[in-house]
């Protein structure tokens, strides 16, 4: 049995991770921001919101912009992945050089009740974009390629997720399947539990949360984390209880949450694209067998496609 660690998850442990880069500092603020202290969440909206203005401020400078402390603003950068505050004065440098220079668009508003549909169209369709955006640039690519090597030689790969994230747990599945792979999906916590004591060493658990601390969801990963098998979380939390039981932590952005897309449902996108990047390296990984598996399971259902 694997041991188990507290706070972040096994995957993460003796594994000194990179500062993220200047285009995925503001995801890190979205993406952390819930879970901040009041006075921490200040800092990080003022850099998120005027990196140009900050990244010229000293940390006591920066301090008395925010109404906080010098020792609240060294914690936030580091909250935010930078080992102390002048790591993120330069991530904030490189952010305003990328903005000046318009690779950067402005932030949109929020949809509301009475915009013309044509404004809920663009606004949803920015929202998408930054949130794959942000996605991809906070992504951990270690941890992606360590959680694709042991999907694509797993005996059997099982998926946790309930609501919107249940709906991606079948997607991850159905894709392989497709290449030949043993996968199922669970949105029911009884049967993911009692699946999940059947997983052994050379298994793969995942677990889909955007919250982190989905009770149905962190219990059969435990479950298959304490039986052996390789653990998976893909959440929006980095800090969330699922990973705990996680030796692969793959994070997820969101698009910004409102009155009529709360955050449970604006998750899926950036879940979908994990997922993708999941799928196409166990079937790059697999090709061998996925190419040949994907053809047959494709002439097997195309006559139900024709007239």
């Amino acid at each position: 049995m694997k041991e188990i660690f507290s706070g972040s998850g096994s995957g993460s442990a003796g594994q000194a991770s990179a500062p993220p880069a200047p285009a995925a500092l503001a995801a890190k603020v979205r993406t952390l921001a819930p879970s901040m202290t009041r006075s921490m969440q200040r800092v990080a909206e003022a850099v998120a919101s005027d990196p140009a203005g900050c990244s010229a401020l000293t940390v006591t400078g920066l301090a008395e912009l925010t109404g906080t402390s010098e020792a609240t603003v060294v914690r936030t950068a580091r909250l935010l992945g930078y080992p102390g505050y002048r790591d993120l004065r330069l991530a904030l440098a490189g952010l305003a050089a990328q903005q000046q220079s318009g690779r950067a668009p402005a932030i949109t508003t929020d949809i509301a009740v009475d915009d013309p549909i044509a404004d809920v169209v663009a606004k949803l369709a920015y929202d998408e974009q930054q949130t794959l955006a942000d996605t991809a640039a906070g992504l951990d690519t270690v941890q992606l390629g360590a959680a694709v090597a042991a999907a694509a030689g797993a005996r059997r790969i099982d998926v946790y997720g309930v609501g919107a994230s249940g709906l991606v747990a079948q997607d991850l599945a159905q894709k392989l399947l497709r290449i030949g792979l043993i996968a199922h999906a669970h949105s029911d916590p009884h049967l993911a539990v009692t699946n999940a004591v059947q997983m052994r060493a050379g298994d793969v658990a995942v677990a889909i949360t955007h919250s982190g601390s989905t009770g149905d969801v962190i219990e059969p990963l435990r479950v298959a984390f304490e039986h052996g098998a390789t653990t998976v979380a893909i959440t929006g939390r980095p800090d969330g209880a699922v990973t705990q039981y996680a030796d692969h932590i793959l994070t997820t952005s969101t698009a910004r949450e409102s009155e009529l897309r709360p955050a449970a449902m604006s998750s899926r996108t950036s879940q979908l694209l994990v997922v993708d990047c999941l799928f196409v390296g166990v079937a790059q990984r697999t090709y061998e067998t996925a190419a040949p598996a994907l053809a047959a399971s494709y002439e097997a259902l195309a006559h139900r496609h024709r007239r």
